[in-house]
């Protein structure tokens, strides 16, 4: 049994989406960052750093964090959302990593320095702004000549890629002047197991 320990956040969606595609069994433990639960004793003896999402394995004996790694862990468990073409399951590590290097910590500090910071400081959201932008016309120039980052198929690429872009519209960051990235991300919005994936352990609010 997977046990998955997470909150209402872009990393945390990846690992319940990527559960609730594959229909692998779980038990979810709804970690409270807002109350610091992320930083009890006996979460950091899961991950030292102290953030989620978190799983650990009964079967297997396995603990592991940072969401990427989860995701390649929940594709080995249940052979799914990773194509077999060797070219396209390429390109869905290829983008699996832009996002984990790229998409995710750039997308992260624009909304800390734009919503969360206490001071505002405006050449740190200037420059958060235009590489979020650069960030969207990149990932839109891929997906004008493919259906989903992998190629043909949908997969742990899509899943990452999206945890952020749901974020980025809770957010008020919007990316409708992009047209193929909007339309794939209104694609992947409208799957079943996506929508129940976004709803745990809650729906994201606001700032």
């Amino acid at each position: 049994m997977i046990e998955l320990y997470s909150d209402s956040s872009p990393n945390g969606f990846k690992a319940t989406i990527a559960l609730e595609e594959t229909g692998l069994d779980y038990t979810l433990h709804h970690i409270q960052i807002e109350q610091g639960e992320h930083r009890s004793a006996d979460f950091l003896k899961l991950n030292p750093h102290g953030r989620i999402p978190v799983i650990t394995d009964s079967t297997t004996g396995i603990v592991l964090f940072e969401s990427a790694a989860i995701l390649l862990y929940i594709v080995e468990k249940s052979d799914q959302l990773l194509p077999k073409s060797f070219a396209e399951r390429w390109q869905a590590l290829q983008w699996l990593q832009f996002h984990s290097s790229s998409m995710g910590p750039i997308f992260g500090q624009h909304v800390h320095f734009e919503i969360f910071a206490e001071t505002k400081l405006q050449p740190a959201i200037t420059r958060y702004q235009k590489l979020t932008n650069d960030i969207y016309q990149v990932l839109n120039q891929r997906l004008s000549n493919a259906e989903y980052f992998a190629g043909s198929e949908y997969s742990i690429a899509d899943i990452a890629a999206f945890g952020w872009t749901h974020i980025a519209q809770i957010c008020g960051f919007n990316f409708d002047h992009y047209p193929y990235l909007s339309n794939w991300h209104q694609k992947i919005a409208a799957r079943p197991a996506v929508l129940r994936g976004i709803a745990l352990p809650q729906p994201a609010t606001g700032p």
